[in-house]
């Protein structure tokens, strides 16, 4: 109950500055009562009623005096310091006469005392050091709580901009993974319409089992396809894996015109890579290096580790790159350009991607990527999906 009953009157008095103000002038002025209670009136053995009525209305007679003080800080709030400093003073000094006056004529109209005028000044003295911490403790007040708005206003702002931070930076996720997905589904027609045609051409000429095996490896590769998220990373193991799912599609297309080599060191087997960054590669090497050549060709696909980067090489036996070896616009399709796209935005420009013309001939693509490895956890999903 007592917590029910005080609440709501405590958060009016740490919400409201005006139930502040008249808090603290009650509370201040009639503690003033007690120092001088026990101070003058009990030290100077004045025990009578009348003596402590004036110790409780001189409070009284000091709270409506000083109650203005508010208004004029108030207003010379906002002046320059100097001339606040100096009105403040005067102001404290006309409140000091006005109270030291009313003090001692109701002292001399509740008490026997006559001879009161004479000690003014050492009323007025009181009066003025009074007064001062009136106004101290007011600006310190004041001072506090413009301290503590510039507090709450740094904090609004700084959740605020924090806010913004969040937003702007769930909005960039955003874009990043709708680029992802845009550039990695572009992949999938591209592939798909080559593959359709090849198994056109087979119905065409008869060759049904070979049509129906190659429908059969298409179903299979464009499941993984599908059933992986293009914003992950897969294990190298896992991409390799997706890479002979399209290789089986190209073998059954070339039969023994294409000639494959795999060359995976078991420590870089589970280092994660974006999900179907090689097949790319691998159809370009087979659509300029392979279907072009009558007895076709070999490709050859390498990986390593080499310190804490991740060293791929696709390799095949075509013509090479007749200009520069290490620029991509004269390099052919467009499955290395988006190839570089995709590595552009999973790494920034923290990897490595060139196209090499060995002396022997045919081409060469290199990758060096910063070196993430598979955890635990998804290796046990792998494991699953075996």
């Amino acid at each position: 109950m007592n917590q029910t009953t005080l609440n709501p009157w405590l958060g009016k008095l740490y919400r409201d500055r005006n139930t502040q103000f008249l808090f603290l002038q009650v509370s201040g002025w009639f503690s003033l009562s007690l120092v001088s209670f026990f101070s003058l009136t009990l030290w100077y053995n004045q025990q009578s009623l009348a003596y402590i009525s004036h110790t409780l209305l001189q409070s009284v007679l000091g709270v409506a005096v000083s109650w203005p003080l508010r208004s004029v800080f108030h207003y010379l709030w906002n002046r320059p310091v100097l001339s606040r400093l100096l009105l403040t003073l005067v102001s404290v000094l006309v409140c000091s006469v006005i109270w030291s006056a009313l003090r001692i004529g109701a002292f001399l109209w509740m008490t026997d005392e006559t001879n009161v005028w004479a000690d003014f000044g050492g009323w007025l003295f009181g009066s003025i050091m009074i007064f001062l911490c009136w106004a101290a403790l007011y600006h310190g007040i004041k001072y506090y709580q413009l301290l503590q708005s510039e507090h709450e206003a740094l904090l609004n702002f700084a959740a605020e901009n924090k806010e913004e931070q969040l937003k702007r930076s769930r909005a960039e996720t955003l874009a990043q993974e709708a680029q992802l997905k845009m550039l990695r589904y572009q992949l999938n027609p591209h592939f798909l319409f080559n593959t359709l045609n090849a198994i056109s051409a087979l119905v065409v000429g008869r060759s049904t089992a070979n049509a129906n095996t190659m429908i059969m490896q298409l179903s299979s590769f464009l499941r993984y396809s599908l059933e992986n998220d293009p914003i992950k990373r897969v294990s190298l193991e896992q991409e390799v894996m997706a890479l002979k799912l399209y290789l089986d599609i190209e073998k059954t297309r070339f039969t023994d015109r294409l000639e494959l080599q795999f060359d995976i060191e078991p420590e870089a087997s589970d280092a994660k890579i974006p999900s179907l960054l090689l097949q790319p590669l691998v159809e370009n090497a087979i659509k300029y290096a392979i279907a072009p050549a009558e007895k076709g060709g070999k490709i050859s696909v390498y990986a390593k580790l080499d310190g804490e980067h991740l060293i791929i090489e696709v390799k095949d036996t075509g013509p090479g790159i007749q200009n520069d070896s290490n620029s991509l616009a004269s390099g052919p399709g467009i499955g290395l350009k988006n190839t570089v796209d995709r590595l552009s935005a999973f790494y920034g420009d923290n990897y490595i991607f060139e196209l090499r013309s060995p002396d022997a001939g045919g081409m060469t693509i290199y990758m060096r990527l910063p070196l993430e490895k598979q955890t635990a956890e998804s290796n046990a999903e792998l494991v699953l999906e075996k």
